[in-house]
């Protein structure tokens, strides 16, 4: 593990200097998915139990390191004040002489960290000047530990430092998924395009026993075989590496399932009508085609391999599932995987913006082990990289 969590840190009369991932999304002043919000709760209401004070520190948008109003953390006073079910005293230039005029039980909220290229660049100088805010450290943003920032990284070197209990629950799910799994383990990788995971298929061949591909990556692959999918999304470019792939599983023990067939049409609409064609590399499909899922078939074989497994990781629909009928090989695979999840027969571990939104479609992410609120950092920790904001906590 390496890292320490709220439990082995003396808290009592000390001021929690709190890295939390609050970037929530927000139209015309509200806030649509307040989830981030809700999973700092545990950490906030742990450290003042312990006795701590918390200091939060959060980015909010992409404000290119100048103040805009339009992201300051102010507007999500409210929102915290209701999930915390206490005062939150927003501060715009803190000094710690004012943090400490502030009640011993306080909660505050610092300005977005943003609003000055120094955080991003990791200045030293301003990852001394937070320290100065704060005892402790504590780290409770996962989603930006592949950012190594001064809030993020800088501060972390400077104070005794902690995961908190989102970072903590992310870590673990990780750690239990790909770096001591129950075997044998799979992962289903999607989306849409080969060259954004090249990194990451190339890390999991080694590391697991099942890799099941979908979405338009699969196409790359079944196209490199010697399919003509037609209109179909696939990078012809990327066909050698796709073969390499295919080889370096076959190598490392690793299985690799495509979709034996999928869902054709000739329109990327909702509802467009479409028919279910056997996929392989004697597959020819009319210029105008496009497969944009996977098939029945594709989705019970993907069903059957989740009964063999102890473990499944899952990053990528297996189709374009913002459209109906193209979400129903993504939807019917991750039933089975929450159905056996239940049962107590699989762990479940996913992450990622489009598998986070197409597991709520399909109304199965409160049935999964553990759901990532991570992007970035979490595609990057399966592709076996350090992430700086984790590296800090363990130095």
């Amino acid at each position: 593990m390496g890292w320490k969590s709220l439990d082995d840190m003396d808290l009592s009369g000390k001021r929690v200097l709190t890295r939390v991932d609050i970037n929530v999304p927000m139209e015309d002043g509200r806030i649509t998915d307040a989830t981030r919000i809700a999973r700092i709760v545990p950490t906030i209401a742990d450290i003042r139990a312990k006795g701590g004070s918390p200091v939060l520190l959060a980015h909010f948008g992409r404000p290119k390191g100048k103040p805009n109003p339009e992201m300051s953390l102010q507007r999500l006073v409210p929102a915290l004040e209701e999930a915390f079910g206490c005062t939150v005293t927003f501060v715009e230039r803190p000094s710690r002489d004012w943090i400490d005029a502030q009640p011993g039980d306080a909660v505050i909220l610092v300005e977005n960290t943003r609003f000055t290229p120094m955080e991003e660049a990791n200045d030293p100088q301003m990852a001394q000047f937070l320290a100065t805010l704060g005892d402790v450290f504590c780290n409770d943003a996962f989603s930006a530990a592949h950012r190594a920032h001064a809030s993020t990284t800088g501060v972390a070197h400077l104070l005794p430092s902690c995961a908190g209990r989102l970072m903590q629950a992310e870590l673990e799910a990780l750690e239990a998924a790909l770096s001591t799994p129950k075997r044998p383990v799979g992962a289903v990788v999607g989306g849409a395009k080969v060259s954004t995971k090249l990194d990451l298929l190339q890390n999991l061949v080694k590391k697991i026993d099942v890799l099941i591909i979908g979405g338009g990556m699969a196409n790359t692959f079944i196209a490199a075989q010697g399919a003509d999918l037609g209109a179909s999304l696939q990078e012809a470019d990327l066909h050698d590496t796709a073969r390499d792939i295919m080889a370096a599983a076959k190598d490392a023990g690793c299985t690799v399932i495509l979709p034996t067939d999928g869902r054709v049409a000739t329109e990327f609409k909702a509802g467009a009508a479409h028919e279910i064609v056997a996929l392989g590399q004697d597959t020819k499909l009319a210029a105008d085609q496009m497969v944009l899922d996977a098939g029945d078939d594709a989705a019970e074989t993907i069903a059957r391999c989740f009964d063999d497994l102890e473990t499944l990781i899952w990053n990528g629909p297996l189709g374009a599932f913002e459209i109906a009928p193209f979400d129903t090989a993504t939807v019917a695979a991750a039933k089975a995987a929450a159905e056996l999840t239940k049962a107590g027969k699989l762990v479940t571990v996913a992450g990622g913006g489009d598998t986070v939104a197409a597991l709520n479609q399909a109304g199965v992410a409160d049935d999964f082990t553990y759901i990532s609120t991570a992007g970035g950092a979490f595609l990057e920790w399966m592709e076996g990289k350090e992430l700086p904001g984790v590296a800090a906590l363990t130095q």
